[in-house]
């Protein structure tokens, strides 16, 4: 509809106007006589709808075929321009909408190929702290097995020390047995003593060399368990440093499970976005599955109206035919 104050009286006014000073009277120079209102599908229809009066006009004496064909020509346009419309507007919906799809496609497939990148990125990084969980699996394994060989070790020193301990009180309840022995024998040859003193004085020589051996051995044996002493606190210091090395790799442990936890939850979350930009880009090719289908119905909307436009025509050219059997002969003017 043309709006307010715009007609078919004033279009021809100002196209008048324009034809007056020797201008071509064209959409545009129409709606500036008119002061720039009025569409331009409203004036371009007024301008064709005068331009079809004065052709009426004009040809008021052609023959009836010609004017049957300029009729049947101009209908036919109509029809066509008519037809045209639709699927001109359907062409250009489905292409803006065409449009905005594969750009919502081109960035799904953007954010898929960054989770994608992500996701490797993650499973690579979580495939490197597997390996390194299993380094220090096996590290630990290795320092239980050392320190389990460590405290055999002083087991076995602390037998050791406990056996020289034992051989200690022995030597120990020998020198007693020996002073008692001595003891005695000073008692028992004190009567004696002028009669078997030179005896007496060989056998004492001989329990002295023996209590020199038996002391000497005893120092012996206390060297040897003071070894054993520092042995046995080098072994505890290293069995400190070895369980301070086995409590620091238990909590290592347990930070990289924990790491492992949290990458696992963050892999879960890549799977369900991935999952949701996959339904998205399903309801994308669906949408676009589904303009495709209305285009074909435009389409064959188009064609239905070809069809009617021939039938038309075909019934417009019956009516010539008939009009031109109708049409009586001229009848020759007499000289």
């Amino acid at each position: 509809m043309a709006r307010g104050g715009i007609n078919k009286a004033v279009v021809q006014t100002a196209r008048q106007a324009i034809i007056a000073r020797g201008e071509n009277p064209s959409i545009d120079a129409v709606r500036i006589e008119m002061g720039n209102t009025g569409s331009k599908t409203t004036i371009h229809r007024y301008l064709k709808e005068l331009d079809e009066s004065e052709s009426r006009q004009s040809i008021t004496q052609a023959p009836l075929d010609e004017e049957l064909a300029e009729l049947v020509g101009k209908l036919a346009q109509r029809l066509k321009d008519k037809a045209q419309e639709p699927i001109d507007s359907a062409l250009a919906q489905f292409e803006q909408d065409k449009a905005a799809l594969l750009a919502q496609l081109n960035e799904l497939e953007q954010a898929h190929t960054q989770l994608k990148q992500q996701f490797e990125i993650q499973a690579t990084a979580l495939q490197e702290e597997s390996a390194t969980l299993q380094s220090t699996l096996s590290s630990l394994q290795t320092e239980q097995t050392r320190n389990a060989g460590l405290s055999q070790a002083c087991s076995d020193y602390e037998l050791r020390i406990n056996d020289k301990d034992e051989q200690i009180r022995s030597l120990e309840e020998k020198h007693l047995h020996a002073r008692d022995a001595l003891e005695h024998y000073r008692n028992a040859i004190k009567e004696q003593r002028e009669q078997e003193q030179r005896r007496h004085e060989g056998q004492l020589q001989q329990v002295q060399a023996e209590l020199r051996l038996a002391q000497q051995s005893a120092m012996v044996r206390q060297d040897e368990i003071t070894q054993l002493h520092r042995d046995n606190e080098r072994l505890l210091i290293e069995h400190r440093v070895t369980s301070k090395e086995l409590s620091t790799l238990q909590t290592q442990l347990t930070q990289d499970r924990e790491a492992q936890r949290q990458l696992g939850e963050q892999l879960n979350l890549v799977d369900a976005e991935r999952s949701l930009l996959q339904e998205r880009l399903r309801v994308a090719l669906l949408e676009t599955q589904a303009r495709q289908e209305a285009l074909a119905e435009h389409q064959q909307l188009s064609k239905s109206l070809e069809t009617d436009l021939i039938k038309a025509q075909a019934s417009i050219e019956a009516l010539r035919l008939a009009a031109v059997v109708a049409t009586p002969p001229e009848t020759p003017n007499p000289t």
